[in-house]
């Protein structure tokens, strides 16, 4: 059950009801109980899980559950189900599910440098939870900004039974208030101190989060800027809080060295063993398959499906699987749904991969579309190929999807089956250098500028200090070959 269907439940269950901050003692409108904030939160994680995926290395899950699972149980409401996770994806980000599901993302781990760091923003997002700020913001109705996800502009019944699942990641990222997210970075602060953290590095974690905002980015799922509103005062206020706190923190944690070596050799950027794009051509290795995009389009390969949108933004591509099921079979399921209309089939192969292709007309929420699809069957899996355009305009699209469509072929060249992801490594400095020359020593694979970031540094002529370790960035695929792609 996607979120939508369990705020209705909860709508239908319950009167206009308010309850009392669990944080700040004051009183808010509540339409969900703790019972039903649980329940979705379980449901949202399995598709957590199941769409983005963790990160494995269980050495490293269990080192974020254990600072995240202190601060919870030491938080207002000890008692929910908590946990916590390293997601796999590329985008510098941490979220917050109802109920006590708490995610990071190997990209956020990869771009700060200690302990500390990653115990404020764990407890910032502890402080959603306990605030209740999701269950806040659904029982404020806002649940209309909760959409498909990115890249499906189908009814959620065509987007579901045509096997090119339209996402519900967007339940993930709604956008807080000013206040929610004040109150969540003082709620992280006050968690973190009782931890014993060193909370002067919530500033600096703040000052990469924001560096990283402007880098070029990567993965499926948004930045941390796109889903933590940033009041404009956030890190002033951070420095205020530390102006007012009487405590020595001298002794307090920061575990710098620790932290870097937990995460020594964890994937930087974008896996292209999850598929890459080269230009407009996207390439999966383990999955041995290429399909070329039309030139120019905006490409991007997301939890559900790889997608592409025309520069006049009035046409769209989609890959996804369809399933085990045979080409016809998938066909017979896609046409056969309420809305859609078929329009001419045929079976013919793509390449030598046995595929049905249809044409098809459709209803959806923004009005009719029509288009081209095709389920090709290639090594035991079915594969839905799909452009479509809004009614009226196929005759301008239908040469370009075709084209598109035919390029679906196996992958035999080892360079492009034998890519292997860029990875975080650490360097001692022996002695004092600037980063400029600790980058021509060690050279890494992304720009000096994003280095100096992810090192928490304030430039590329910043200075190193000796005895001291500092990240670099080897392997991968150059960015410029993936310049089509969004970020």
């Amino acid at each position: 059950m996607h979120l939508r269907t369990a705020f209705a439940a909860a709508v239908a269950a319950s009167a206009l009801a308010c309850a009392t901050n669990p944080v700040t003692g004051k009183s808010q409108l509540s339409l969900v109980s703790e019972g039903q904030e649980v329940e979705m939160g379980k449901q949202s994680a399995q598709e957590v899980q199941q769409t983005i995926g963790y990160y494995d290395d269980p050495a490293l899950q269990a080192y974020v559950s254990g600072i995240g699972m202190k601060m919870a149980r030491a938080s207002e409401r000890p008692n929910l189900p908590w946990e916590f996770h390293v997601v796999n994806d590329a985008s510098v980000n941490a979220f917050a599910l109802p109920g006590g599901f708490i995610y990071v993302t190997r990209g956020l781990l990869g771009s700060i440098n200690n302990e500390a760091e990653l115990a404020t923003v764990v407890g910032h997002e502890i402080g959603h939870v306990t605030n209740r700020h999701t269950v806040q913001q659904i029982s404020k109705q806002q649940v209309a900004q909760l959409g498909l996800g990115v890249g499906s502009i189908l009814s959620p019944q065509v987007a579901q039974l045509s096997g090119l699942l339209g996402t519900g990641m967007q339940v993930l990222f709604l956008k807080y208030s000013r206040d929610a997210e004040n109150e969540a970075d003082l709620a992280g602060f006050r968690y973190a101190l009782n931890q014993n953290y060193d909370v002067r590095q919530m500033v600096k974690m703040f000052q990469v989060l924001e560096g990283m905002s402007q880098m070029a980015g990567g993965g499926k799922l948004p930045e941390w800027d796109s889903t933590h509103p940033d009041p404009e005062n956030r890190i002033q206020n951070a420095e205020a809080r530390l102006d007012t706190l009487h405590r020595d923190l001298s002794h307090a944690v920061i575990n710098q060295d620790g932290y870097l070596d937990r995460i020594k050799n964890v994937v930087y950027g974008e896996d292209p063993r999850q598929g890459y794009f080269r230009g407009s051509q996207f390439i999966h290795p383990d999955m041995r398959f290429q399909f070329t995009f039309p030139p120019g389009w905006k490409t991007q390969n997301t939890p559900a499906a790889v997608v592409a949108v025309s520069p006049q933004q009035d046409a769209m591509m989609q890959l996804g699987l369809a399933g085990k099921v045979s080409p016809q079979q998938a066909a017979n399921q896609f046409l056969s749904q309420q809305g859609i209309q078929a329009g001419r089939q045929s079976t013919e192969s793509i390449n030598g991969n046995p595929a049905a292709t249809s044409y098809f007309q459709a209803q959806t929420d923004q009005g009719q579309i029509e288009g081209l699809v095709s389920f090709v069957s290639y090594r035991g899996t079915t594969y839905g190929l799909m452009g479509y355009t809004a009614g009226g305009g196929l005759g301008s699209y239908d040469q370009v999807f075709r084209q598109s469509i035919s390029s679906f072929r196996e992958v035999n060249d080892p360079s492009l089956l034998n890519v292997q992801p860029a990875r975080i490594e650490l360097v001692r400095v022996d002695q004092p250098m600037s980063l400029q020359a600790f980058n021509q020593k060690y050279p890494s694979t992304i720009p000096v500028a994003e280095l100096a970031v992810i090192n928490g540094l304030d430039g590329p002529n910043a200075d190193l200090r000796p005895g001291r370790s500092y990240k670099r960035v080897v392997g991968g695929i150059p960015r410029q070959e993936q310049a089509n792609s969004t970020r």
